[in-house]
């Protein structure tokens, strides 16, 4: 078994390189048995870090997770995200304080703010901070923010204790290696990149599937041994099986070769010039 490699945290701390999300969970009844059996085999496997929002499944999601977590939940490295709309100091903490009674735990490990809305970063900021002293959670983070939306970021106060920026990143969406990779590796602070997989869109691909075969692999490991071959970037794929887990966490055992990365970008070329921050 392949071990699971690592990034670090600004703090030090360091996280494994690929994790598990959540996103799409809690939504179907007849897929909780499986989604739970995923989340168990994955920490067996090093998976540790675990992502989830408040909006998945308005909080089904979070539900899900604390309940599938029990005694394990030390083992994990908890990553949750609060709404744009709930971004106000009083806002974040009542956020997080729902969200730590659905996670059926004490501290989230990170907290991202899930994209920009109307609040001042400043005041996000304070409810952070206040949610750092006080223990409910441990690091704090964005999501969504691009590289204008980072700098101004760095330019708040307290905003030098950011620690990622969780944006979709894949092999159809590049635009981020343009601009924000760089500004992030410069500051030594990780990206996380979910749908790593594009939602199994790109797996469909030609190359993709030339270069699957040639490694007698998947095409979804394909893209997720592309993706992990960057220093400092994480990736959070979901999985609903066992199944589904242990063939994302395979991809950790291949290594692609330039005649690989060469045909991946004929497909999937690099960006040339800015492009705007792609979310879904």
């Amino acid at each position: 078994m392949s071990a699971t490699p690592t990034i670090a945290l600004p703090s030090g701390e360091v996280i494994p390189a690929l994790g598990q999300g959540t996103w799409g969970w809690a939504e179907r009844p007849e897929r909780r048995e499986g989604e739970i059996d995923a989340l168990h085999a994955g920490i067996d496997l090093g998976m540790t870090l675990v992502d989830t929002a408040e909006m998945y499944g308005d909080g089904a999601a979070e539900e899900l997770l604390g309940s599938a977590l029990g005694v394990r939940r030390d083992e994990v490295f908890l990553v949750d995200k609060v709404l744009p709309q709930h971004a106000t100091k009083q806002g974040v903490i009542d956020a997080c304080e729902r969200s730590l009674r659905r996670l059926r735990t004490d501290r989230i490990d990170l907290y991202l703010l899930h994209w920009r809305g109307r609040t001042p970063l400043e005041e996000t900021l304070e409810a952070f901070a206040e949610l750092v002293r006080s223990g409910r959670i441990r690091y704090w983070g964005v999501s969504n923010f691009d590289p204008e939306d980072m700098s101004e970021l760095a330019r708040t106060r307290g905003g030098e204790g950011v620690g990622t920026d969780q944006v979709l990143y894949n092999l159809t969406r590049r635009g981020v290696e343009y601009d924000l990779l760089p500004w992030c590796r410069q500051r030594e602070l990780p990206v996380m990149a979910y749908s790593p997989i594009e939602q199994g869109r790109m797996l469909d691909s030609p190359a993709l599937r030339q270069v699957a075969e040639r490694h007698d692999a998947s095409p979804a490991q394909i893209g997720l041994a592309w993706l992990l071959r960057n220093e400092g970037v994480c990736a959070i794929p979901r999985a609903s099986s066992r199944a589904h887990v242990q063939e994302n966490h395979a991809a950790l055992r291949l290594r692609l070769s330039e005649q690989d990365f060469a045909e991946l970008d004929e497909a999937f070329p690099p960006p040339t010039s800015p492009q705007p921050l792609e979310v879904l």
